[in-house]
């Protein structure tokens, strides 16, 4: 049986870019190759990669703007030092809004001054901190879009005379955002775009190349921005895949379609939550993130029936990360509405036989 698969990364894909990703493992595109020993420097691959790029670009609205998209390995985490190494000549100003932001808080601090402007971590991260000042001295002010572990997300971004940089790792490709008010934007790939391995970077050209450091060659986003994210051997298998969910979303209408279905999810998932008087949400309301629900069971004789009766309906990846305990639903892009609703409805009869 198909599982509903919930996990918060790695994640669901569409069923499609699957099946056509492991077909191009057998043969890629009648080379006579498999897509994970072909050359990298390769015609097919080296098309690969464009069409990947100029996709992220197009389904951002960002063409013709100044910006450029590369693929990079090292995942999110390795963007928390890169760039602070490509951005920090002063200081730089931190949203902490989880584990996430508080990772690249400490990243950043290896390479210069760097002020905590807002946080929520009072109340174990449940809400989006507003209202803070901004200084107009910064370097740049760092946020993360959408906090998988405590399920809270931005709904308006920080107005702001600085550069804006983004970790949008669990929520790009999710919904409508004027992306050019970022200077800069990374995502791992294994949330909505691809299987992990890839790490997604747009920026601003005219952004780059301002600090006075020497920056090691495979942190210098200049240097993969010239190479055309060919510096060194890129992660084939995920860039590919990447660009196939990419074109998926393409054809399915874009940011704007998914966005709708993505809303539709959210509101079925959390009108049960605030219903059902047997669980209870964990961020605060104005701030949920419409990607990662998350929410507590408040009884706990009830637990191991409703975890055996969500393992007999097929539901995968629903348990919450420890630093929240209870549960978590992360409905990505491809994650179908029915699947949202298998979930629902296992609620709704633990309620009916508690």
């Amino acid at each position: 049986m198909k599982k509903h698969n919930f996990s918060a990364g790695p994640c669901i894909l569409p069923q499609e870019v699957i099946q056509k990703a492991a077909e191009a493992v057998v043969e890629l595109e009648n080379s006579g190759l498999s897509l994970i020993e072909i050359s990298h420097r390769s015609p097919v691959f080296i098309d690969i990669m464009d069409r990947a790029t100029s996709l992220a670009l197009e389904l951002l609205g960002l063409e013709g703007k100044g910006y450029k998209a590369i693929f990079l390995q090292g995942g999110a985490s390795t963007q928390f030092i890169s760039t602070a190494y490509n951005l920090l000549e002063n200081k730089a100003g931190y949203c902490n809004t989880g584990t996430w932001s508080t990772k690249a808080i400490k990243e950043a601090k290896l390479l210069g001054e760097v002020i905590e402007l807002s946080s929520s971590k009072d109340a174990n991260f449940n809400y989006i901190p507003k209202g803070f000042d901004i200084p107009p001295d910064l370097d740049y002010l760092h946020i993360t879009t959408n906090n998988t572990i405590f399920g809270t997300q931005y709904k308006v971004l920080p107005e702001t005379s600085v550069p804006l940089i983004a970790d949008s790792s669990s929520d790009i490709f999710s919904r409508s955002l004027d992306f050019s008010k970022f200077d800069l934007l990374y995502a791992g790939a294994q949330k909505n775009m691809g299987p992990a391995g890839a790490t997604l970077v747009v920026a601003k050209e005219d952004a780059l190349g301002k600090v006075s450091r020497q920056i090691p060659s495979m942190l210098d986003y200049k240097t993969h921005l010239d190479k055309d994210s060919m510096f060194n051997t890129p992660p084939v298998f995920a860039v590919y895949t990447s660009m196939l969910t990419l074109q998926w979303l393409k054809d399915l209408g874009g940011i704007a379609v998914i966005e709708k279905k993505n809303e539709a999810k959210a509101a079925l998932m959390y009108g049960e939550i605030d219903r059902n008087p047997l669980f209870d949400g964990f961020a605060a309301k104005d701030d949920r993130s419409i990607m990662n629900a998350t929410f507590t069971l408040n009884d706990a004789t009830q637990k191991e029936r409703f975890e055996s009766m969500a393992k007999e309906a097929g539901l995968n990846g629903i348990n919450g990360h420890r630093s929240v305990g209870g549960y978590r639903a992360s409905m990505y892009n491809a994650l179908p509405i029915e699947s949202v609703q298998v979930l629902v409805d296992v609620m709704k009869t633990l309620e009916q036989n508690a």
